[in-house]
């Protein structure tokens, strides 16, 4: 690898008349996150232009979002993310989720980090500001980056968590959402799985029948992604990119940051997940769904 020569290719590939999106596509998936950084700094050092502000002028739609994504470190991927959900008119919540619901502690103090210096208002004030009851306080839990994440199961106590669900949700006339937030978003994994388990046993249904009927709306759906990616998260992500795609119209949003977030973590699993889950390949997918360079940037992603 060597960061001069790919910035001089990625030059060589926008100057002139026209652009050689093959080029830049080939370069760029072809290198990890940390060698694109690198070739971000030496593209400024041995050209004197700033390589993010040229692929901007000479690449537009989502395309552009894809590239300039990978171009992006991984935490600050995700503050951006953050932000664009919960800045302006609307809300992203589906975003909010599947960040919060997803990342490791160390990744969301990570963002915690990077989003104060970078906005000066901290992730919590903005969640604060922009969403509002029980769904609010889940994603405040959340984003504290404070769960267990020990391998420790206590039997006893997995026994007496699935029984306060229980009687918190399907045993009684309302639900007491508190319960259910601070079992599922501070236990750690192996206790949890174990929970939902015993959860079947008492409640004589799976904790996300319970889920689905106890709730309704955005907590509901902060409430399933946090078990769903308990259980097996390469699964979640398949889920994403398969409601991002299927139907009339696609939501680009999701399907670019699934694909650009976690293209060098776990998109193997992903793919594997997708297969089994839908009898489709992921590949196959999104060639049906998307098109030109932005279908072509898409499918290196996905390999295979």
């Amino acid at each position: 690898f060597s960061a001069e020569q790919e910035a001089q290719a990625l030059r060589k590939a926008m100057k002139g008349f026209g652009t050689d999106e093959d080029a830049i596509i080939e370069i760029l998936t072809k290198l990890n996150v940390s060698q694109r950084q690198q070739v971000l700094i030496t593209y400024k050092s041995t050209i004197g232009r700033d390589l993010i502000d040229d692929l901007k002028s000479e690449l537009s739609g989502n395309f552009e979002r894809v590239i300039i994504g990978l171009m992006t470190p991984t935490t600050m991927y995700d503050v951006h993310e953050l932000r664009r959900a919960l800045k302006g008119a609307g809300t992203d919540e589906g975003c909010l989720i599947e960040i919060l619901a997803s990342r490791t502690n160390a990744e969301i103090r990570r963002i915690n980090e990077n989003y104060k210096i970078q906005y000066d208002r901290t992730l919590e004030e903005d969640i604060v500001s922009d969403t509002s009851a029980m769904f609010r306080r889940v994603l405040v839990s959340l984003a504290t980056g404070n769960r267990d994440e020990g391998a420790y199961v206590d039997e006893a106590l997995a026994q007496q968590d699935a029984q306060c669900l229980y009687e918190a949700g399907e045993k009684k006339w309302g639900t007491d959402e508190v319960q259910f937030m601070a079992i599922l978003c501070t236990r750690n994994r192996h206790h949890l799985l174990r929970v939902f388990d015993a959860y079947r046993g008492i409640a004589n249904k799976d904790i996300t029948d319970s889920i689905k009927s106890e709730m309704s709306g955005d907590l509901e759906d902060a409430l399933l992604a946090v078990v769903k990616c308990m259980r097996n998260k390469p699964a979640y992500f398949a889920e994403r990119l398969y409601k991002s795609m299927k139907g009339l119209g696609t939501d680009d949003s999701t399907l670019i940051r699934v694909m650009v977030s976690r293209s060098e973590i776990d998109m193997l699993e992903i793919r594997r997940e997708f297969l089994a889950m839908y009898g489709k390949s992921l590949y196959s997918f999104i060639k049906g769904d998307c098109s030109g360079d932005y279908r072509k940037v898409l499918l290196r992603l996905c390999g295979g």
